[in-house]
């Protein structure tokens, strides 16, 4: 696939090849079971993969991927178990003072909030032994089967035997390849102790199906949710999600993996400006979890092939940008960002410099509704062009979201690259979209998610627009002082956050507020010299017409 995609770049004119990094670590499922034993001494064994569909051709495919989670810790478990809500630190303190035992038990949370591989580093520094993760139907909106609605394949609800699988990678520490902190991996290069960034204890996904009877189980024990009153602590299971352990009811978990030092590649496709010192990025991985993969991530795939086509015809014409063009096929997204990390920190002196500005596409759609998130000088030329689409301006009210650690634009905002992260989700009266599982598949696309392929239409050309003005607009279309505006917001609410932690004598915000003000002077000078050498550069057009 990279080099199929690499391919098309050469056929539609422009430079394209594979840049190769050797000697990653990745790992891969051998095996993994689980079983429940109840203290009136039945026992319960959760599917060890989601059901096959005779609807959904791909679920059965003899290469489907089973439910598993990069970087999974190879191990076995057993203890009485703990519900620890959706695993944040508040979570296990909230349990701590209300004096339920933590160490020694195996955590059962719920997918949102944290990072799914926080939630194991959560459970692991809080002494426990194990970690099992399941999807809440709380979190599908008004499309449950408890409110009528059929389950996928036969109606727009979650097939109960869904399970989301993801890497468990602490990314709050470092991203990448866990053995190469900070630089490239490659044949010579120094390994690091990647337990820095991986777990250390054994952890599974399981489906809502399967967790509903551990969580009923648990019913009585321990104090209930109303009692522990934690934001999103209580689901739409039929439970009273209590905190556990139910004495005498244990988990069984074993874990097998295999780890790899391989591969991986990413392509990469270049335009040539005129000013090939100034660098626009447009980015969307490859990998996917499952066979299917019809939204994350090849939605973004498709649309970015088809992007390369159009730039390709434009070429064509005798246009060229002023500013180069890169498009990049990141690989190994799914296990920690991977592909781009290694990209990144190969080429960080060059990006530095050169680097305008980067793009990013996962998945392109999985429904309907538009969605935008990007630092803050690319708000204004984001807003403009998006603000075309009326259903994005309804519902965002041309609010741009904050980008978080979730994509491939990470290691450029990490670096200081202006970023930018599009594509289209759905609302909570839209199909639930089955979120690396073995349902995001080219049935569900069609029958569900873009079935007359509207929204992966709409993002290729918003996104077009975008790479088109930032790489050939004379000025760089930056709106430099929201910058300001944005940290100045940021600033607020930290200094209530402080406040209402009773911390003012221990955090000194003086030096930031300091910070932020000097950048806000700055900027408003940038500006006013863009608005000058922009006034000038319209009167010499006029005198020249």
């Amino acid at each position: 696939m990279a080099q199929w995609t690499a391919d098309r770049w050469n056929e539609y004119g422009f430079t394209a090849g594979l840049v190769s990094y050797l000697d990653v670590y990745l790992n891969y499922p051998v095996s993994h079971s689980l079983t429940v034993s109840f203290a009136n001494g039945s026992t319960f064994e959760p599917l060890p993969e989601e059901e096959v569909l005779t609807e959904d051709e791909t679920t059965s495919y003899p290469n489907r991927v089973p439910t598993f989670r990069g970087y999974f810790f190879t191990g076995d478990a057993e203890a009485e178990y703990v519900y620890v809500g959706r695993g944040q630190k508040v979570d296990f303190e909230r349990l701590k003072t209300l004096g339920v035992q933590l160490k020694g038990k195996i955590a059962l949370a719920r997918y949102g909030g944290p990072f799914r591989g926080l939630k194991v580093k959560n459970a692991q520094e809080y002494g426990m032994v194990g970690c099992i993760i399941f999807t809440d139907t709380a979190d599908d909106g008004n499309i449950t089967e408890a409110n009528g609605y059929a389950a996928y394949p036969d109606g727009p609800a979650r097939n109960p035997t869904s399970v989301q699988r993801r890497s468990v990678e602490f990314l709050s520490t470092y991203l990448g390849d866990p053995e190469t902190p900070g630089y490239p991996s490659k044949l010579d290069s120094p390994r690091s102790d990647r337990s820095v960034v991986t777990p250390q204890i054994p952890s599974l996904p399981i489906s809502w199906k399967d967790a509903q009877p551990l969580i009923q189980a648990l019913d009585g024990y321990g104090p209930d949710g109303k009692t522990i009153n934690r934001t999103n602590w209580i689901g739409k299971l039929n439970a009273t999600y209590s905190s556990g352990p139910a004495p005498g009811t244990t988990i069984s978990m074993s874990n097998v993996m295999r780890d790899e030092i391989t591969w991986i590649w990413d392509s990469i496709g270049i335009i040539n400006g005129t000013n090939e010192d100034e660098v626009i990025i447009l980015g969307n991985h490859r990998d996917a979890w499952i066979v299917g993969g019809a939204s994350d991530p090849n939605s973004g795939s498709a649309v970015l092939i088809e992007m390369a086509k159009a730039f390709g015809a434009l070429l064509k014409t005798g246009w060229k940008p002023k500013r180069t063009i890169v498009f990049a096929s990141w690989d190994a997204e799914e296990y920690g960002l991977l592909g781009s990390t290694e990209w990144v920190e190969e080429y960080i002196p060059w990006l530095k410099e050169s680097a305008v500005a980067y793009l990013n596409l996962d998945g392109a759609a999985s429904g309907l509704n538009p969605d935008l998130s990007a630092s803050p000088e690319l708000h204004k030329i984001a807003t403009e062009t998006m603000k075309k689409y009326d259903v994005w301006y309804g519902l965002s009210k041309g609010k741009v979201g904050v980008l978080g650690p979730g994509s491939d634009y990470t290691a450029f905002v990490h670096n200081g690259i202006a970023s930018l992260d599009t594509g289209c989700g759905r609302g909570a009266s839209d199909p639930v979209y089955h979120y690396h599982s073995n349902y995001d598949s080219f049935h569900w696309m069609t029958t569900y998610g873009d079935p007359d392929f509207l929204a992966h239409k709409a993002v290729g050309q918003d996104l077009s627009l975008l790479v088109y003005h930032l790489a050939n607009d004379d000025i760089i279309p930056f709106d430099v002082e929201n910058y300001g505006v944005q940290m100045s917001r940021y600033l607020i609410e930290l200094i209530e956050f402080v406040e209402s932690e009773n911390a003012t004598t221990m955090v000194d915000l003086s030096p930031l507020e300091i910070a932020i003000s000097t950048f806000n002077i700055s900027a408003e000078a940038m500006t006013s010299f863009i608005q000058a050498a922009s006034t000038k550069a319209d009167i010499k057009l006029a005198n020249t017409n």
